[in-house]
């Protein structure tokens, strides 16, 4: 039995103009060890996926389908019962460090809090933990800043104290949302290399939700590529990369700056686009959510929600083995559409 199973996950989200599906009929599941990647543009589902997991929805969220963690059913759980979870078996590591932290308590406290709440530490104990925990992430002379305010670190400090916070209680799952959002790139690597790190030496699950291809393709094993709540492409890191089937998945790509784009006077070539803008999730279609917004579109694409299909593997491993299956959900994906600057 996997660590995590999620099978035919729906969010439906209350908002003025009426309900809204804002997951669609989300599965997948992971191993202690493995790496998932979610990725997609801001209002895919991607956040409202982890947050449904944590069980930190909106508490007019309606949801069905099965979240099952290690055996048990987390769909329907009540909170105390979440809360048992939270920080012990599962933790997140959320976008913003700026506000993910209490700015009226120590650091030290914060990071000790999960250590008594779970592990039932004296303060004694769990502030000899948090300072070693500190330590680990590389906070520097973390014994003499434990009692340190959030505003007295840096914004790359304060996500390696959201992740020591994370890690305090050793889960088998961690969730890293967009965890290097208003870092420098600099920063940026440190942390995810610290991240993968930890998750090598605990053994841990990761799923890591970004909008960065890049980040994506250097830092997980498998993706899932979502647009209008659904999963619109999935499967090995690499074999989606060396055959990107869904045209969403391929506008993405297109869309990334490139390095050595000419420079100097003179007009300079534009960045690709994909046209349109992302509807609003009480506005999409019964069929594809992508419809509106892709050259190859038809009336079926509008109408009928393309069914999942299972490409020949592009990729394998160093011993020549296929990787694995490679999901698709396009009526059209065989067909290429040349892609052009806008």
């Amino acid at each position: 039995m996997a660590l995590l199973e999620v099978h035919d996950l729906h969010i439906r989200l209350q908002t003025p103009r009426g309900p809204a599906d804002a997951v669609r009929g989300l599965s997948f599941s992971l191993d202690k060890g493995d790496a998932l990647g979610l990725i997609g543009e801001s209002g895919c589902g991607k956040s409202l996926t982890v947050m449904a997991l944590m069980g930190l929805l909106p508490e007019s969220a309606q949801v069905r389908g099965s979240i099952v963690l290690d055996g048990q059913e987390l769909v329907g759980r009540d909170e105390a019962a979440l809360c048992r979870l939270r920080g012990n078996r599962m933790a997140m590591i959320f976008q913003e460090p700026m506000t993910a932290l209490n700015p009226v308590h120590p650091i030290g406290r914060q990071v000790a809090e999960p250590l008594r709440l779970h592990r039932g530490l004296s303060a004694s104990a769990a502030r000899t933990e948090a300072i070693r925990l500190l330590d680990r992430v590389g906070i520097p002379q973390a014994a003499s800043r434990v009692d340190a305010y959030p505003h007295q670190f840096s914004g790359g400090q304060r996500q390696r104290i959201t992740i020591a916070m994370a890690l305090a209680c050793q889960p088998d799952l961690l969730i890293a949302d967009e965890p290097t959002t208003a870092l420098d790139v600099t920063v940026q690597r440190q942390i995810l290399d610290l991240i993968n790190e930890l998750v090598d030496e605990r053994g841990m699950a990761l799923m890591l939700i970004s909008h960065d291809l890049g980040v994506i393709a250097n830092n997980v094993d498998r993706m899932l590529v979502m647009y209008g709540g659904s999963v619109v492409e999935s499967g090995p890191t690499e074999a989606v990369f060396a055959h990107m089937a869904h045209p969403y998945t391929r506008g993405l790509f297109a869309a990334r700056p490139k390095l050595g784009a000419r420079r100097g006077p003179g007009p300079r070539p534009l960045l690709s686009t994909i046209a349109g803008t992302v509807p609003e999730l009480v506005d999409l279609p019964p069929g594809c959510a992508f419809a509106g917004r892709c050259a190859l579109s038809t009336d079926q694409c509008v109408q009928q929600r393309p069914v999942a299909e299972t490409l020949p593997s592009h990729a394998t491993d160093a011993h020549g083995l296929a990787l694995g299956d490679h999901l698709v959900r396009c009526w059209h994906h065989a067909t290429r559409q040349p892609e052009t600057p806008t």
